[in-house]
C-alpha cells in the first residue's frame, strides 16, 4: 500500500465487498485497485481483531484513525472531539444571512488556534453535513429548465450627481445542468422590472429553456397553491412568447430552487 492512503470511503468499499464474500482479486478488479492495497487494508482489519460492521459504522475521520494510527492528522484527537462539539453550532450559523464557511472557519480559528486550516474544516464539515442531513442528486437535463429568484440581500449605488443611496434588487437565475448563472441588479421586484430582467437573462443566455421556474414571488405568482398556483398574465404572456412554460415551486419550498 505504498503512496498515497486511500480515500476512507473507498476503503469502506473495500470492506464491504469483502464482508459479502467477495475475493480479494475480485474487490481488486470491481474497484480498479491494485491487489496490494486491498490485502493492505484487509490485513489491518485482521490485526485489529474487529468486526468489519463495526468499522463500516465509523464515520470517515474515526475510522481513518483506527487504520493509520500514525497520521499525525488524526493522533490528537482532542482537536476532533473540540470540532464535533461545535457541529451543531456551526450548522446554525450557516443558516443566517451572510455567514459563509470561511467567515465561520475565521471565527472557529479566533476561538480555538491549534484548529483544522480551512480545507480540512471544510471536509470535516462536509462530513457532518452528510450524516445530519442526507441528500439524493436530482438529474438535470441541458436546456430543460432555468430557476428564477431574487436574492434576501439587497445591493445599492450611489448617485452621482445627488449622492443619494438607491436601493436595488438582486435578481438571479440559474442553468441547473450546468450551474450557469445571471446575476442583474434591478430597481425593485415589481412586474416590470421582473420581466425586463428575465428577458436579459434570455438574451444573456442565447436561448430559451422548456420551463421557466420561479419562485413564489408576487412579480410572478399571484396566487401561491401547491396544486394550481396562478401565474401572473404578464409573465404568462412572456412565456407563451417566447414558447416555454412557467413551473413554479412549491410553497415554503426552497429546495425546489435551491441552486438559485
Amino acid at each position: 500500500m505504498a503512496g498515497k492512503p486511500k480515500r476512507m470511503s473507498q476503503v469502506k468499499q473495500i470492506l464491504q465487498l469483502h464482508s459479502n464474500g467477495k475475493k480479494k482479486k475480485e474487490i481488486a478488479r470491481i474497484l480498479k485497485v491494485s491487489l496490494n492495497t486491498v490485502r493492505s487494508y484487509l490485513r489491518k482489519v485482521d490485526m485489529l481483531e474487529v468486526d468489519i460492521s463495526s468499522l463500516l459504522a465509523l464515520e470517515d475521520p474515526a475510522l481513518e484513525a483506527r487504520l493509520h494510527a500514525g497520521n499525525p492528522s488524526y493522533k490528537e484527537n482532542i482537536r476532533y472531539d473540540h470540532f464535533i462539539g461545535k457541529i451543531p453550532c456551526f450548522f446554525e450559523e450557516l443558516k443566517k444571512k451572510g455567514v459563509t464557511r470561511h467567515l465561520l472557519w475565521e471565527e472557529y480559528r479566533q476561538a480555538y488556534p491549534e484548529g483544522y486550516s480551512y480545507t480540512q474544516f471544510c471536509f470535516h464539515l462536509a462530513q457532518q453535513k452528510k450524516v445530519a442531513n442526507p441528500s439524493m442528486v436530482i438529474p438535470h437535463k441541458p436546456g430543460e429548465k432555468i430557476y428564477i429568484d431574487f436574492t434576501g440581500k439587497k445591493t445599492h449605488y450611489i448617485d452621482r450627481e445627488t449622492g443619494e443611496v438607491v436601493i436595488c434588487q438582486v435578481f438571479v437565475a440559474c442553468l441547473p445542468y450546468s450551474d450557469y448563472a445571471f446575476v442583474m441588479a434591478v430597481r425593485s421586484q415589481c412586474v416590470e422590472d421582473f420581466i425586463y430582467a428575465l428577458r436579459c437573462c434570455l438574451e444573456s443566455f442565447g436561448g430559451v429553456p422548456e420551463l421557466l421556474v420561479p419562485d413564489n414571488l408576487k412579480s410572478a405568482i399571484v396566487k401561491s397553491d401547491r396544486y394550481e398556483p396562478v401565474i401572473n398574465q404578464v409573465l404568462e404572456d412572456f412565456a407563451n412568447h417566447y414558447q416555454t412554460a412557467v413551473v413554479p415551486t412549491r410553497v415554503c419550498s426552497p429546495q425546489d430552487k435551491a441552486l438559485a
